[in-house]
């Protein structure tokens, strides 16, 4: 089998979304020729956000593994700050923006860049030169966020000569959160010239939706061809066997990150307008961190007795609560170029076979998906009233306990089968 060099930060026991990219495509690589050799950071020196021991028995024995020290600065800041977190989306998991936040994020935006997971870039540079001599490898993959390590990726590139092919799981200047981390013109400026670098200079450039690659493709005009889609998917083996869990209510699930610039407020006012009697019947269930701006919003419409926040849980747990929910809400974060974000999450909710009320911007990514595999209802920020007759339809199927209608057009989006596109590229 041909040997790949997988350069990823994120990897188990590292939890949240940023791992199952190249997890999965690992675990299906060897089925179509190919033999994966993984290289990341040592998890003891790793400034990782969340923790998922479970993740640990998807990994092969047989998978090679090899894993550097790193210098991190988040590990200063989680012992500076008063929750002893890592911060995550953008500081997104913070749920007071104290000055120590915003001194925080100022530093972030203009003396790390392109972000504090650069001290790794060294020790991994020396390790993968290593690795491409002893194993004889042909191609390297960097997978970003962080972006710091594409620049491994091209530093290896102008040393050896290898195939490279970068991985933009989000977008680099793009992303939803960049305005948050205050960044000085300067500092912006030199990021956007690292960015090109690393778009103009790698062979081959994967991302995960049709928008996010035309973000991308217009940073370097005329270089369709090197830019590829191979979105996030699911991985049928993580629903199979999946625990029952008890809802007493009708459960309107969220899994996954979410901050204010998420704006459920929509959301939130169509619950409000439930009958009073229906309310009494309906939980609403946060899988993950939930910001104390959110959870006042609940208080304000006085809906805070509905409310439930789990934290996060196993990637497992988290599979179990999607199956086992009446109905599932997913938001995209209202900002510029919204359109081409698709979390991985949503895959899974394809998976999981229930109802979706999915938030965002109207003709992207996801309204589109959504319309294709018919998997429940797209609407805009403000569309309170669709909503709200959204939930009151998958509410009288509940109380008629009439199955909800299956998705179609999903098998695209297994692992399996998008670990067959990417070898194509490969």
């Amino acid at each position: 089998m041909k040997k790949i060099l997988i350069i990823t930060y994120y990897w188990p026991p590292s939890g949240g979304a940023g791992v199952q990219r190249w997890l999965k495509f690992s675990k299906y690589l060897p089925e179509f020729g190919y033999e994966p050799v993984i290289l990341t950071v040592d998890e003891k020196q790793a400034s990782y956000a969340q923790i998922d021991k479970s993740l640990l028995k998807e990994v092969s024995p047989d998978l090679a593994v090899y894993k550097t020290k790193t210098f991190e600065p988040y590990n200063l800041y989680r012992k500076l700050s008063d929750k002893k977190e890592i911060p995550y989306g953008g500081f997104s998991n913070q749920k007071k923006i104290t000055v120590f936040e915003k001194l925080s994020r100022f530093v972030r935006g203009n003396f790390f860049m392109p972000d504090p997971r650069k001290g790794w870039n060294k020790y991994a540079l020396k390790k993968a030169l290593e690795l491409i001599r002893s194993e004889k490898i042909e191609t390297v993959i960097t997978s970003g966020p962080p972006q710091s390590t594409h620049l491994i990726g091209r530093k290896i590139k102008h040393l050896t000569g290898i195939r490279w092919i970068a991985d933009f799981r989000d977008p680099w200047t793009d992303i939803y959160y960049y305005k948050d981390l205050f960044h000085s013109p300067l500092a912006a400026a030199y990021d956007k010239k690292l960015e090109k670098k690393v778009l103009t200079e790698a062979d081959k450039i994967i991302t995960v939706s049709a928008e996010v690659a035309k973000l991308l493709l217009n940073k370097i005009p005329g270089s369709g061809e090197k830019i590829v889609v191979i979105p996030n998917g699911y991985d049928e083996s993580d629903f199979d066997n999946t625990s029952n869990v008890s809802n007493d209510f009708f459960t309107i699930a969220y899994i996954g990150t979410i901050s204010m610039s998420y704006r459920i407020g929509g959301f939130i006012d169509a619950v409000s307008q439930l009958p009073e009697n229906i309310r009494e019947q309906m939980k609403i269930r946060f899988v993950g961190n939930v910001p104390d701006e959110i959870l006042n919003l609940f208080q304000l419409k006085n809906l805070g007795s509905m409310v439930e926040v789990l934290g996060y849980v196993p990637h497992e747990m988290a599979v179990a609560q999607m199956v086992n929910a009446s109905m599932l809400i997913m938001a995209i974060p209202d900002s510029p170029d919204n359109k081409g974000i698709v979390t991985g999450k949503f895959f899974e909710y394809l998976a999981a076979g229930r109802p979706i009320l999915a938030i965002g911007p109207l003709g992207g990514d996801v309204d589109l998906l959504v319309q294709k595999c018919t998997a429940g209802k797209f609407v805009s920020y403000d569309e309170t009233e669709k909503m709200k007759s959204y939930i009151l339809e998958i509410f009288d199927l509940y109380q008629k306990g009439t199955v909800w209608h299956e998705t179609s057009g999903t098998d695209r989006y297994t692992r399996r089968n998008l670990t067959r596109e990417l070898t194509s590229q490969l």
